[in-house]
């Protein structure tokens, strides 16, 4: 009989009723930068954990209308140098992962909204870049990076993908 999974909680010390916390930061708009930060931030709100990605630098593509069809797939070493290259790769990452049944990036980011997730977009990124508030996902918040370790200092799980 499998076990019932509970939602994470702090330790005994701390308030039953106060959610473990998580930060994942994606810093690359590629299919390799996207997915893991997604991924891990799905299944820590489905573990009942408050999850949070920050997208900064290039990652912050990733949250903007029409990002998750933009991310690529760039491979390594000189390979990834040749033209053409990126999207011979990406097409093929595209077909294993359709093959594998795993959801695209914008049906991660849809869902990842739908469990809770919170997506967050780095303010000094954002100034560096000039990009528009109006062109993020609705839903996107934007933070300073202060605000988002103020956050990050209390979480149990802090990952950069």
């Amino acid at each position: 009989m499998a076990e019932e999974s509970k939602p994470a909680t702090r330790n005994s010390s701390e308030s039953a009723d106060e959610k473990v916390s998580c930060t994942f930061i994606c810093s690359r708009d590629t299919l390799d930068g996207a997915y893991p930060a997604l991924i891990l931030g799905i299944n820590a709100a489905r573990m009942g954990m408050e999850s949070t990605i920050f997208y900064t630098f290039m990652g912050i593509n990733v949250i903007r209308k029409g990002g998750g069809d933009r991310c690529r797939f760039i491979p390594p070493g000189t390979m990834g140098a040749l033209p053409g290259m990126a999207m011979v790769a990406t097409r093929m990452m595209e077909k294993k992962v359709e093959a594998a049944g795993i959801p695209s990036i914008c049906e991660l980011l849809e869902m990842a909204q739908l469990e809770g997730v919170n997506l967050v977009a780095c303010k000094m990124t954002v100034d560096m870049m000039g990009i528009d508030p109006e062109e993020f996902l609705e839903g996107v918040e934007i933070q300073t990076a202060e605000d988002y370790l103020k956050h990050a200092v209390n979480c149990r799980v802090n990952m950069f993908t």
